[in-house]
């Protein structure tokens, strides 16, 4: 079994390799921002090269591992906290933390949700459904990702979530950052100021490319 401060690490390098993730699957999205002939050809060329190579075959199934067990053990951390009775006074809290920071758990909850929409939209129907096929006999997941980014209920969720994911990485960073004992008091405010650019930068950015499909395509 293991420990909490077990359980904190690994979910501490699980959350450190998934923002690492977020920058590539970041860069590799920003085609979509191209005029719509050059985003479809290239989207579709890329999309295809990743699913064709072994090395990125095995990154995804880390990426996979790394969500569930970084869910699974904020569950269980959180679960044996409040068993063990380590709860705060309410007002001491609103003090000493902000609220994204008491509400980690409500926030992985919504990511989460929207990771399995998410995944069932896009990552499934192009593994194992019959997306169309382009000009040049790629997958076509460039009119999937338009034809889904025209609902505005999806834009509206995705944006929302975006928000959430946003906040959870605020926290997220500072936290792993501090776990790894890295926290050093003459760095405290670069490093803050570092995992907030980069929590808004990726969620912004994120965040933009429905809105960008859904008002030009």
């Amino acid at each position: 079994m293991l420990s909490t401060l077990s359980r904190k690490l690994v979910m501490c390098l699980t959350g450190l390799f998934l923002c690492f993730f977020l920058i590539i699957h970041f860069l590799g999205n920003l085609q979509l921002f191209l005029p719509s002939e050059q985003a479809h050809t290239q989207f579709n060329a890329y999309s295809q090269f990743l699913s064709g190579n072994i090395l990125i075959k095995i990154v995804s199934y880390v990426l996979y591992a790394s969500i569930l067990i970084h869910a699974l053990d904020a569950l269980v951390i959180t679960l044996k906290n409040r068993k063990s009775g380590k709860q705060y006074q309410h007002d001491q809290r609103q003090r000493a933390s902000k609220w994204y920071s008491r509400n980690m758990g409500i926030l992985g909850t919504i990511i989460l949700i929207f990771l399995v929409i998410h995944f069932q939209n896009f990552w499934y129907v192009y593994k194992f459904g019959s997306p169309p096929i382009d000009s040049n006999g790629n997958k076509d997941l460039y009119i999937l990702v338009v034809t889904t980014f025209k609902e505005w209920w999806y834009v509206l969720i995705y944006v929302l979530s975006m928000v959430a994911l946003c906040y959870h990485l605020i926290h997220g960073v500072h936290s792993a950052v501090r776990t790894l004992g890295l926290f050093h008091p003459k760095y405290v405010k670069w490093i803050k100021t570092c995992g907030i650019a980069y929590s808004v930068i990726i969620s912004v950015g994120f965040a933009m490319m429905p809105i960008y499909i859904y008002f030009t395509q």
